[in-house]
């Protein structure tokens, strides 16, 4: 491995995600444990901002986090910015009795990098519906996203790694990161 950085999360799943997607570039990333502030607000980048000035104060080192929501269209966007605790309060059953007939949804990713001195955004999204049902063993909504011009959830496909909004967003931090290392 080329390079060394921190994902802070208290969310083992999300590390491991982020660690299997850039090994592949050559990064290596080592998990910063941390619980770190989440401000309520309906914009991702600014929440990923404030998690990741808090992550460097307590880690003292260039580090990332990532932040991430699901926006339905049928209900203006909603769990969006609120996902995390949306999932933690009622779940993807609940989420699957609230979708209309309109299943259209995205899933948005947000990294934001931290050096101590500025803060980097590196946002992508991927579009995709609602299953009907869950369907595969993963986490989060990835047993009821499925992403366009798929017929699978996230959590039954085998490639997730290399199509998902985190790998998106994290592919644009991997060229950037490694573009200044040179």
């Amino acid at each position: 491995m080329s390079s060394n950085v921190l994902f802070a999360s208290s969310n083992k799943n999300k590390f491991d995600e982020a660690s299997k997607i850039l090994s592949n570039f050559k990064i290596n990333l080592e998990f910063f444990k941390s619980d770190l502030i989440e401000i309520q607000d309906d914009s991702i980048s600014d929440i990923a901002s404030q998690k990741v000035k808090d992550a460097f104060n307590k880690s003292q080192k260039p580090i990332i986090v990532e932040d991430d929501g699901l926006f339905i269209d049928s209900l203006n966007g909603f769990p969006g910015p609120y996902s995390s605790f949306i999932f933690k309060t009622i779940g993807n059953n609940g989420i699957l009795e609230l979708v209309s007939s309109d299943r259209t949804a995205k899933f948005v990713s947000v990294i934001a990098y931290s050096d101590g001195k500025n803060i980097e955004i590196f946002e992508s999204s991927i579009n995709g519906k609602i299953s009907d049902k869950p369907r595969g063993d993963g986490w989060g909504y990835d047993p009821i996203f499925i992403p366009e011009n798929q017929n699978q959830t996230y959590a039954e496909l085998t490639n997730k790694n290399q199509i998902s909004h985190r790998y998106e967003s994290l592919s644009k931090f991997a060229s950037w990161f490694l573009n200044r290392q040179e």
